[in-house]
């Protein structure tokens, strides 16, 4: 039995017999990942919990191919961690000679054209749409594999980039975590069921907010969803008004890539620090425009004010964006819709010269 290195001491999440954590201790020593150490002793540990709890081989089937399309998944998109992406959705049964295909390659294009790279779901219609436009050299696909689709995207055939996944779950985590915009087309089940969950994880703060467009040739189906959305949600007090704001309809491309890329004009990201919400910003505002947006925006704030702060312990411990100005506040974790509208009058603030 390996020894447990010196360095490494136990979390209190174990399995609880202390064979077993002696023994994934040493692992823990031969890995030598001393960063991260706690974590991936309580990843093993989980491990070897399920297979104590006699556990069914089909739940850990599910749960043994989720973690390895995770891992790979990971690796990656890590060499473009720094690289801004946008994720396109839309029906896999578009033809290619529809207006909605040209739109969706030309918008893939258009954001290639402002140093974005494009996600697609790595499918036939808008997805291939996305990579074509975008080349593939700029492209991920994000794949589900069915059964009724079958074969590589156009140029993403044994590109490292094409990802393939046997569950829905994690395939939209991958969507979610790696991407900063999202490209809404016009779709079925599946992409309503995007369109949806993105819109509740941004409505409910389980994913940070980022800007969503919708697209499509002739405005009538996203109008359309629009009018549900305002009547049978907005009307009823099932949402709240501000909710709407977390998607635009977009008549060009031209106008849906401007939108995307403007979300960060001024802001550049958003963290929680204890109980504050820390916003990062491309460059600091002068004192008088965060008074402005202190008394514009009072109605999200739990307690004191918003206001400009220095960078926090906690984001220098992990090197997170340091050198940038910072606003922060105790967010009521609440009004994500409001919070988006904070975002957008920040970005109409006019940058400093130079």
């Amino acid at each position: 039995m390996t020894d447990t290195p010196s360095w490494f001491s136990l979390p209190r999440y174990r399995t609880g017999d202390d064979a077993i954590d002696q023994a994934l201790a040493g692992v823990i020593g031969l890995i030598d990942n001393r960063e991260n150490a706690e974590l991936v002793f309580e990843m093993l540990a989980t491990a070897a919990r399920l297979g104590r709890n006699e556990t069914g081989r089909g739940d850990l089937k599910l749960l043994n191919s989720a973690l390895k399309e995770l891992r790979y998944a990971i690796r990656a998109f890590a060499p473009y961690e720094d690289h801004r992406k946008v994720s396109i959705f839309g029906s896999a049964r578009t033809h290619a000679d529809s207006p909605e295909y040209r739109l969706a390659h030309d918008f893939a294009e258009g954001m290639v054209g402002r140093d974005w790279m494009v996600i697609t779901g790595a499918g036939p219609g808008i997805m291939t749409a996305g990579i074509i436009g975008a080349g593939a050299e700029n492209s991920f696909g994000v794949n589900i594999v069915l059964p009724f689709e079958s074969g590589s995207p156009p140029g993403l055939e044994g590109d490292p980039k094409l990802i393939n996944f046997r569950y829905f779950f994690s395939r939209k985590l991958m969507f979610m975590k790696e991407s900063h915009g999202y490209a809404l087309f016009p779709g079925g089940f599946g992409t309503l069921d995007e369109t949806f969950e993105l819109l509740t994880l941004m409505q409910t703060g389980r994913t940070y907010l980022a800007p969503v467009v919708m697209l499509d040739a002739d405005t009538s189906y996203w109008e359309t969803w629009t009018h549900f959305v305002e009547y049978e949600l907005g009307e009823r007090g099932l949402i709240s008004a501000a909710d709407l704001d977390l998607a635009r309809i977009c008549h060009t491309v031209d106008d849906a890539v401007d939108e995307i890329c403007s979300f960060y004009r001024t802001y550049h990201s958003m963290r929680f620090v204890g109980k504050r919400l820390v916003l990062r910003l491309g460059h600091e505002l002068d004192r008088d425009e965060v008074a402005e947006i202190d008394k514009e925006f009072s109605d999200i704030v739990e307690s004191g004010h918003i206001a400009a702060i220095e960078t926090t312990d906690a984001e220098i411990a992990d090197d997170d964006v340091v050198d940038l100005p910072r606003l922060a506040f105790a967010f009521d974790r609440r009004s994500y819709g409001r919070l988006r509208q904070m975002i957008d009058r920040i970005n109409h603030h006019e940058p400093p010269v130079g």
